[in-house]
């Protein structure tokens, strides 16, 4: 807190909260950026010094790598140079300032030097002086006719909080080795440093287990449908399983190197005891209902009724069951070797939307009451999650799980990641736990990000100036036990991983700069901005990207003549909205809304784009009446 108390005091002083200076666009936006007069220029034969430490290397070969590929320049690594391009130094005596992941960057006309405590703020510093650089840098092949210059800055720079993490949910549907180092190398240049592997769930268990070998013999393959995920038709026998995939013990390992090289650290997930379908399809014998030897791996065919308001209730047990006495060595058997890939400290059980109806009426779980004196089935989690943590301690680990783990009565010892809403997180740290605030209604990346007449339709929309307004240390948390914020993406609506992209950035963006730079200097103006410029360097690189926040928000009523009338309103300030209802496509010549417009009365569609300085930016948004319509009617 003392930092960002001087930070703010400083800000105000220097006049750099809320400006960002000209041509310069930084996510996450660092502590204090001071431009100077003047460019560099990078040579065509460029080095890079660097001290002869592995991870100190990390670095300098990425920063080369990069600077190599686009620019098509030769770059030398070397331990010493007396005139080099580029200086990755490691502070002799250590700048409390800066922490283990904050650097200090000085570009002047001669040279660039990057000063850190540690090997991981020389990264993030490069990260920072990549995004100086023209957009090109991010091409695959090299950029032609391309002035490789920066402007000359000065940057102090360290993250608000030490957890800032990004989940891939690889169950629902999976992405290759190959696209799960893509998104590790994405986050990371944001200066993420957690990637969170939900690794297991109903659809498909990804990881190997030497000792189990029918979790992926069975587990890891489902049945191939597209469209609506939830509400696919029953799956027939004779229809082949050959959906899915999973990593070998050795595709882990060189996962986790991949994000070691780019100081991210792996968490993996094993959700238990709900989401345990792939494992009882797999060994039927960790249930304790009759008929868990016919069940087989979900692929997106309901199974769970999700009520709007009470308990989940499944339509199947698709829970390990808590008074099976098999259900403990079959943990420690995955947990062991789990623990042996992962070197994290923490590793995340899930424990969230267990549907415990099936508990209610085992004979086995009455018995398990009746013995261990438990009153309710919240009570019978808490066992199993009580014996799930000393299982995790014993190997050297900690547990950290969803927020409904708090309900069950966890040690206080067990990290708490709040998802349903902050409400979980506040309770946690007043409690003790340690806490990552993680919550849908700001950072589930899955949302819709515009109207769902654009997105595939899921439970809630997101829009990204939501997110960027979250703020994680909430009114009345214990704020010296949060340890940080986390994005998450899950995939049940996500089929490629072009789709996982377009869903993570931008709001992605904005869950950077939440969890890395002071609050102080948050400014959704300045954001949008460099967020536009962010998407020219996603267009260099061929990254998907949504532009939702082009997209206008449709609001309709019916007025006293029962006539619809629709308002239309956009994130940004400065666009100019147009319109059709006659099937033909608008643009700035179309009229302009400037207020709540009527539907003709046998309209049967509005189209709708969005200009700015006559140029269009957003999509043609394409609004059936049937649609408007039904909103009304529900008001």
């Amino acid at each position: 807190m003392k930092k960002i108390c001087c930070l703010t005091i400083l800000c105000c002083i220097t006049s750099t909260v809320f400006c960002q200076p000209n041509n310069i666009s930084i996510i996450p936006e660092p502590v204090v950026l001071s431009q100077k007069s003047g460019t560099y220029l990078l040579p065509k034969n460029i080095t890079i010094s660097a001290a002869n430490n592995a991870e100190v290397k990390y670095a300098a070969d990425y920063l080369g790598s990069k600077l190599s590929k686009a620019t098509g320049y030769t770059v030398t690594i070397t331990e010493r140079a007396t005139t080099a391009s580029v200086e990755l130094l490691l502070n002799k005596s250590a700048d409390n300032s800066l922490g283990k992941e904050g650097y200090k960057l000085s570009v002047t006309g001669k040279n660039i030097i990057i000063n850190a405590n540690q090997p991981a703020g020389l990264f993030y510093g490069v990260q920072t002086l990549l995004q100086l650089l023209p957009k090109e840098i991010e091409s695959k092949t090299v950029a032609k006719n391309i002035k490789w210059s920066m402007p000359c800055v000065e940057i102090t720079d360290y993250p608000r909080f030490g957890w800032r993490g990004l989940m891939l949910d690889v169950s629902r549907h999976f992405f290759t080795k190959e696209e799960v180092k893509n998104f590790i190398d994405e986050m990371s240049r944001y200066k993420f440093n957690l990637f969170h592997w939900h690794l297991v769930d109903d659809e498909g268990w990804r990881i190997e287990i030497k000792r189990l070998p029918k979790l992926t013999g069975v587990g890891a393959w489902n049945v191939k449908r597209v469209g609506h995920f939830g509400d696919f038709k029953d799956i027939r026998d004779d229809e082949p399983r050959n959906n899915g995939g999973f990593y070998t013990q050795e595709d882990i390992k060189e996962v986790v190197q991949y994000a070691k090289e780019r100081f991210v650290n792996v968490l993996p997930e094993i959700d238990v005891p709900g989401h345990s379908m792939a494992a009882i399809a797999s060994y039927p014998e960790l249930s304790c209902t009759e008929g868990a030897d016919k069940y087989k791996v979900i692929s997106g065919e309901k199974f769970i009724e999700w009520p709007e308001k009470g308990h989940f209730y499944g339509l199947l047990d698709n829970t390990l069951c808590p008074a099976n006495e098999k259900v403990y060595p079959f943990l420690d058997m995955v947990f062991t070797e789990l623990s042996q890939l992962f070197p994290f400290e923490y590793i995340h059980v899930g424990g969230d939307e267990c549907a415990q109806n099936f508990w209610e009426k085992s004979d086995a779980i009455k018995a398990l009451m009746q013995k261990e004196n438990l009153k309710t089935m919240l009570e019978v989690q808490g066992y199993f999650e009580n014996k799930l943590e000393r299982i995790i301690n014993s190997k050297g680990k900690k547990m950290i799980g969803w927020d409904e783990i708090l309900e069950s009565g966890v040690s206080s010892s067990a990290a708490i990641m709040s998802w349903r809403g902050t409400k979980g997180g506040i309770e946690a740290s007043n409690k003790g736990h340690e806490v990552v605030m993680s919550p849908s209604t700001y950072v589930y990346l899955d949302y819709m990000q515009s109207d769902e007449i654009m997105e595939p339709k899921i439970y809630a929309s997101l829009r990204l100036n939501k997110t960027y307004s979250y703020e994680p240390v909430s009114e009345g948390i214990n704020e010296k036990l949060v340890k940080g914020i986390q994005g998450n993406l899950w995939t049940e609506q996500i089929y490629n991983y072009r789709q996982v992209q377009y869903m993570a950035w931008p709001r992605a963006f904005a869950v950077s700069e939440i969890a890395w730079s002071p609050s102080a200097k948050k400014n959704w103006t300045s954001f949008v901005g460099k967020v536009e410029d962010h998407f020219k360097r996603f267009d260099a690189g061929e990254i998907k990207y949504a532009p939702s926040m082009y997209d206008p928000e449709f609001k309709v009523v019916k007025n006293d003549k029962a006539e619809l009338t629709v308002s239309l309103s956009t994130e940004l300030d400065g666009l100019d909205i147009y319109y059709s209802f006659d099937n033909s496509y608008p643009d700035l010549f179309y009229p302009k809304y400037t207020g709540p417009v009527t539907v003709p009365v046998d309209a049967t569609l509005m189209r709708v784009i969005t200009y700015r300085d006559k140029q269009p930016l957003g999509r043609i948004n394409n609004m059936q009446v049937a649609e408007l319509k039904k909103r009304a009617e529900k008001k």
